[in-house]
Parts: C-alpha cells; sequence; structure tokens
C-alpha cells in the first residue's frame, strides 16, 4: 500500500510534539464519567428489549433501509417516527437525519443563501463550523454567551451591509458540549425579535435532562414557538442514534430538497428507527422520569463536593451534566486524567486544539447511574492531585 505524503505524516508529528496527538483506546472497566449516556438508556436492558419487541410487532421485513429517503429508503416507519417526534415536541413537522453532525451541516450548508448572514456562538461545535463553511453566506461568530456582544456583530452587520443583507440567522446551543452552560435564551429570544433574525438552537445536550419530558430547553422555557429549529440528537441521553430538525413545515420540505447531508445519504435502518421511537417512550416512563430525577441529584451532589473541597474556581459553572474543571496545558491535563484512570474512572482530557490553548480541562460527564461514593471519591483523588500542583 502507498504511504501516508511526507506533508501528513509532518502534520501527525506536529500533534504529537503538541501532546495532542489522538489515539483509540477502549477502558470498558472503568467508572463512567465519560459517555453522553446521561440517563443510562444505552445499556438498559429493559430499554434493549422493548426495541426489539417492537421492531419484532412491527413485522418490518427489511435489515437495512435500501437506500435514500428520496429513492428506495422511505418507508412507512420513517413516517410514523417523524410523525410520533413532532407530536412529542410540539412542532409542525420533523425531519430525521443519521446523525446531530449532519444534521447540523445539512441546516447550515443549505438553508443560508448568498445575501444572508449567520452569527454564531464562538464556541460553536464543530459540525455547526463545518456546515457553515460548505454553505454560501457569509458568517460571523459572537462571543460565548455573551448577547451584548451578539447585538453589537448584528448592527454593525446591519449598517455595513445595509441593502445587500437578507435573513439574519442567530446560532447557538442551549448546552455546550465543551463548558456545559448555556446561554440566556430568553434574552435571545427577545433580542431575536427585536432585530429580525431567525434563531437556531441544538438542543444536544439538554434532550432528557432539561424540560417536561426530558424535552429540553427549549420546552423548559415555553421558547419553542420563537425559535426557527431546533437540532435534536439521539445519541446522548436517549441513548440510541441519530438527530432530528424540528420546525415547520416548509422547513422540512426545504431540507428534503436541497440538504445534502439528508438527500445523499443511506436512510436509517427499521433497528434505528425503532430505537427513536422506544427511547422517547421510556423517557416519557416512570422508568424515565425516576432517571432524570437521580441525574439531577446527582449533578447537584457533585456540584456541592466540588464546593466542599474547594474546587469551584476551577470548574466553568454549569448545572448541566457536562462539568468542566479546567487544568490549562494539554501534558498536565492528560496527566491527571491518567492519575484518575488509574484510580478506576474514566475521566478524559479535553486537548487543544479542540478548545483553545490554556483552556484544556477534564470534563465528567455524570450519569443516573453515577453513586454519591463514585462522585466523592473521584473529586477527591482530584483534589488531592491538583494541591500537588
Amino acid at each position: 500500500m502507498q504511504s501516508l505524503p511526507e506533508k501528513l505524516r509532518q502534520k501527525m508529528h506536529q500533534r504529537e510534539a503538541d501532546n495532542a496527538l489522538r489515539k483509540l483506546v477502549v477502558r470498558d472497566s472503568l467508572v463512567d464519567f465519560t459517555s453522553n449516556d446521561y440517563l443510562g438508556f444505552a445499556r438498559s436492558p429493559e430499554l434493549y428489549h422493548d426495541i426489539d419487541n417492537f421492531l419484532k410487532a412491527s413485522e418490518y421485513p427489511l435489515n437495512g433501509a435500501t437506500g435514500s429517503r428520496l429513492l428506495s429508503g422511505n418507508h412507512s416507519l420513517n413516517v410514523e417516527v417523524e410523525s410520533f417526534l413532532s407530536d412529542y415536541y410540539h412542532c409542525e413537522a420533523a425531519l430525521v437525519f443519521n446523525s446531530g453532525f449532519l444534521a447540523n451541516q445539512g441546516i447550515l450548508a443549505s438553508l443560508p443563501q448568498r445575501d444572508d448572514l449567520v452569527i454564531y456562538d464562538e464556541y460553536a461545535h464543530a459540525s455547526i463550523r463545518d456546515g457553515l463553511s460548505i454553505g454560501l453566506a457569509k458568517s460571523l461568530k459572537f462571543k460565548h454567551n455573551d448577547l451584548h456582544d451578539l447585538l453589537q456583530v448584528i448592527r454593525r452587520a446591519k449598517q455595513t451591509q445595509k441593502d445587500k443583507l437578507d435573513c439574519i440567522y442567530i446560532v447557538t446551543e442551549s448546552v455546550f458540549s465543551m463548558d456545559g452552560d448555556s446561554p440566556d435564551l430568553k434574552a435571545m429570544v427577545e433580542l431575536c425579535k427585536a432585530e429580525n433574525c431567525r434563531l437556531i438552537v441544538d438542543e444536544a445536550h439538554a434532550l432528557g435532562i432539561f424540560g417536561s419530558k426530558g424535552r429540553g430547553l427549549i420546552e423548559d422555557l415555553n421558547l419553542r414557538d420563537h425559535v426557527f429549529a431546533r437540532i435534536i440528537t439521539f445519541g446522548k441521553a436517549l441513548g440510541c442514534h441519530g438527530a432530528t430538525i424540528l420546525g415547520t413545515t416548509d422547513l422540512v420540505d426545504y431540507l428534503v430538497n436541497f440538504a445534502r447531508s439528508f438527500i445523499y445519504t443511506t436512510a436509517m435502518s427499521p433497528h434505528s428507527l425503532s430505537s427513536i421511537i422506544m427511547s422517547h417512550k421510556h423517557l416519557d416512563s416512570d422508568p424515565g422520569t425516576i432517571a432524570r430525577e437521580k441525574l439531577l441529584q446527582r449533578i447537584f451532589y457533585f456540584k456541592k463536593i466540588v464546593v466542599k473541597n474547594g474546587l469551584e474556581n476551577r470548574f466553568i459553572p454549569s448545572y448541566s451534566a457536562v462539568q468542566s474543571c479546567v487544568v490549562p496545558g494539554n501534558e498536565m491535563v492528560k496527566n491527571i486524567s491518567e492519575v484518575l484512570i488509574g484510580e478506576g474512572y474514566d475521566v478524559r482530557p479535553i486537548l487543544a486544539p479542540t478548545v483553545a490553548r490554556n483552556s484544556e480541562r477534564l470534563r465528567f460527564c455524570l450519569h443516573s447511574y453515577n453513586t454519591e461514593v463514585e462522585i466523592k471519591k473521584v473529586l477527591d483523588i482530584l483534589s488531592e492531585r491538583l494541591t500537588e500542583i
């Protein structure tokens, strides 16, 4: 086989020199403080059997979709899932994508046009940035969760572009994956109303945790009628796969025609579609309610021990399942992660360039199945290690 080009080898060498080289590792036996399985749905035997029974009862004859949705891959189960989702999230229409990444990429690459402007939070997920890089519209970023800066960016753009500016889209996340914090969504909605902007919100890390029946922060704050589009991801708290974009029927019709990450990919399998319905039903059940309550209790307890151990200045303020402890420097944060892993706790380092240099952090993802003993122990070890620095 041909070898990697030298310029790419040099990029790998530089990544290694920066102590930022990524590798795939398997660590199945550790206490989980890393996965996005916030409610334990991915490992739920009850949900596993419910999905299997649902698929058998449907007597669906296929293992795979057989093609893209616009060719042979659009079956009655696709329609059933999207109808279910639009009812569950109280919106006109829903369109399922194969992942949250593809959903963000699809809407942001196809929706904004040349005379439009997209203004996004500087900490927005890579899928948002990638979608914007493919699309036709100009994009600008605003300081993280800073609505004053957002307003200034909007007004400068209106002043400089004037008649050339058609639509302005504002893009943010309801819970940010690296920091676990949230914007002031009520104030952002009011700002968008005042400035005639359309708001797009990624709810990936809020789903299953906040809101009635775990529908997310937009639902929790009763803002769904004031948001242009919501991106809901199933691969985190719901423990399955895929994503949906929620909005008007017109928006969904547009995406079916122009979102390339939807058009040119094989549709989701019957098993994946069944998982989406049954994980939502599980979320709406007594076990799902208990799991959400346990998770919120664990978040509260975690924050309590952080304060007790004098670590609050290290942690980014967050009320979500993502709690991040800033430990500047790739080498230092990797070293502490290895100490925790050596003690049996799976806490991964988030390195530059994934986050800005000197803001490297240990990201603790909390779950309904984490115990208070596990939380206290891992934070005690962390406290001891940081004291030694």
